[in-house]
């Protein structure tokens, strides 16, 4: 009796570890398909406004983090002005977002001397950053639909043309 009892136990563990096994292959399933969205954050741009991600529901957003000392930033700039200039009357928002260790002074110089056209925000305190999955290498440039969800995430210069192509489709969305 004691043998059959342990043989019983036995195989409604077997059972619950294969439906335990079975439930956290499917939830990491949904998780590794779920997209990630924008998280509920507020920038300040250099002239001291406020912007919500609320604000930039229904709008296709790129967030930008950027630095004055980091090269391929500025070497992509001129690259990023004229994608904003080709799509932010089709619904573009654009935030460029100097991170943390740049100098406020310095931001501001490189944004009046390159005629930035598009919202330049102050991440003072590097809460930016850490919303945004905890950026620390620039540039690193989210691409977000309509409805709040990052579409794409690169790190580094992205390639332009891959770029134009989800912008064109989320506006059109």
């Amino acid at each position: 009796m004691l043998k059959s009892l342990n043989a019983r136990h036995f195989r409604l563990f077997i059972v619950f570890v294969a439906l335990a096994a079975g439930a956290l292959l499917w939830a990491l399933n949904v998780a590794r398909n779920a997209q990630p969205v924008m998280p509920p954050v507020s920038f300040t741009n250099l002239q001291g406004q406020k912007i919500s991600s609320e604000q930039l529901r229904g709008k296709v957003v790129m967030v930008n983090f950027w630095a004055t000392s980091c090269s391929t930033c500025v070497a992509e700039m001129p690259d990023m002005v004229r994608t904003y200039q080709k799509y932010h009357d089709k619904g573009l928002e654009f935030i460029a977002v100097a991170m943390q260790y740049d100098p406020p002074n310095y931001v501001l110089n490189f944004t009046e001397t390159r005629q930035l056209p598009f919202q330049v925000a102050l991440d003072v305190d590097g809460g930016l950053a850490k919303a945004f999955d905890g950026v620390r290498m620039t540039p690193t440039t989210f691409v977000i639909d309509k409805k709040g969800k990052i579409l794409k995430r690169y790190m580094g210069q992205p390639s332009m043309e891959e770029l134009h192509k989800i912008l064109e489709t989320a506006l059109k969305a």
